[in-house]
């Protein structure tokens, strides 16, 4: 397999994709952040200061999808047909895990835009919680699956 993002005299390049086929595309990608139980207790009470962890988180992901291309040099500026992001409490590990699903119909793949939704969010909730918690942990960000183009389906094997 060879790095398609470096032109003939190795500087970085933006692929091209013109000729490429448009399908339907769909990414999931998943991530947590490790909060301390206080931080934990007052995210599912919804009694932190800045509001509504959760659902500013989900409005953040989502945007965060939609401005990956002004955030990632080499990833395309594509149409997005769809995002969704669900949040698990997971009490035992004193977290918060995240999934983004992105859709599209294109020529190059939205694995960037579902990866990014996850980070944006997990960096909204700690942006929301740092006042009480600075020690949260951003975690194991990591695409699960990916559907469409020429290479197929992708799953991760966890």
């Amino acid at each position: 397999m060879e790095f398609t993002h470096f032109n003939e005299a190795g500087l970085a390049k933006m692929v091209d994709v013109g000729e490429k086929k448009d399908t339907d595309r769909i990414a999931v990608a998943k991530g947590s952040i490790i909060l301390s139980r206080e931080v934990l207790e007052k995210v599912k009470e919804g009694s932190m200061k800045k509001g509504d962890v959760i659902s500013v988180a989900q409005v953040a992901g989502i945007m965060g999808a939609k401005k990956t291309a002004d955030i990632i040099p080499m990833c395309h500026n594509i149409f997005i047909t769809g995002v969704d992001l669900s949040f698990e409490i997971d009490e035992e590990r004193s977290a918060i895990d995240i999934e983004a699903v992105a859709s599209t119909i294109g020529k190059t793949g939205i694995e960037m835009e579902a990866l990014h939704a996850v980070s944006v969010a997990a960096l909204t909730i700690y942006d929301m919680c740092k006042a009480v918690d600075k020690n949260m942990v951003i975690e194991n960000i990591r695409l699960i699956r990916k559907e469409g183009g020429k290479s197929g389906v992708y799953q991760r094997q966890e």
